[in-house]
């Protein structure tokens, strides 16, 4: 028997959605029989053959923009006429070899704004949708480095512990509103932003004379389960989130990780 999430005909937005975790959740959201909003910066043909599939509208917005998450949300508003289910998605990480002291204001600025200015703009862009529900989510990918801070991407677990902070506060805020709102805290992802040319394996590799290969299964090893989380397994959680089957969960935080994060 499976279990009815009842998001059929639901309208979702979800940023960062051409690839990895973001492209999982939106063909998740779509095989529900939700309709999506799809943004992401370039796009990408997977989301595109989704779009011939489902009710996904992929839109190309620079979610950096300070006006670019309130396109994104506009654009779903205009072809639906409301607003169900925000998933926060969109990230980025570079590892800081060189330690605190190399990190500019403009690399501070860039953190910043992808991982947390973009998710504070599109919730603020969302919520009044969302409250006029009665009954909506949003759901924010974060990470565990929001409480397992790292010297090697220190401004991007700074960003991520003042998402779950922010994403904490609104969940007190808009409970009577009817709005549920809780964060997703994956450990090592196989993304490309762990595994890509430019990813976090490869980066480390060529610091450290390893291969990527070494590096990803040194972080695997980390973890009790020995791999690496996969972009669905994040979207699982995602989709349980935003679907009535969770109506009393809210300012929860759920950590997809292999059993990486040790303390209670």
């Amino acid at each position: 028997m499976t279990m009815e999430l009842d998001l059929l005909g639901k309208v979702a937005v979800v940023t960062g959605a051409s690839r990895g975790i973001g492209l999982a959740i939106t063909r998740s959201l779509a095989e529900e029989g939700a309709f999506v909003t799809a943004g992401a910066l370039k796009g990408s043909e997977e989301l595109d053959l989704l779009s011939e599939k489902f009710e996904v509208q992929p839109v190309r917005v620079d979610l950096t923009e300070a006006a670019g998450p309130q396109h994104l949300v506009d654009q779903a508003i205009s072809r639906h006429g409301g607003l169900d289910i925000l998933v926060n998605n969109v990230g980025a990480v570079r590892p800081r070899l060189d330690g605190f002291l190399a990190v500019t204001d403009d690399d501070w600025q860039a953190t910043l704004t992808i991982n947390f200015l973009v998710a504070v703009r599109s919730m603020r862009a969302a919520l009044p949708h969302l409250v006029s529900r009665g009954s909506s989510c949003v759901v924010t990918v974060s990470s565990v480095n929001a409480f397992l801070p790292d010297p090697a991407v220190l401004d991007y677990s700074a960003a991520k512990g003042a998402l779950a902070n922010l994403c904490k506060s609104l969940s007190k805020e808009f409970a009577a509103s009817g709005v549920r709102i809780n964060t997703v805290s994956p450990g090592p992802v196989q993304t490309d932003l762990w595994l890509g040319d430019d990813g976090v394996a490869a980066t480390l590799a060529r610091a450290n004379g390893l291969s990527p290969q070494e590096i990803a299964e040194r972080a695997a090893a980390d973890s009790p389960t020995g791999r690496f989380t996969t972009p669905q397994e994040v979207a699982d959680i995602v989709l349980f989130l935003s679907s009535p089957r969770a109506g009393n969960i809210t300012g929860s935080d759920f950590v997809v990780d292999g059993g990486l994060v040790t303390t209670l």
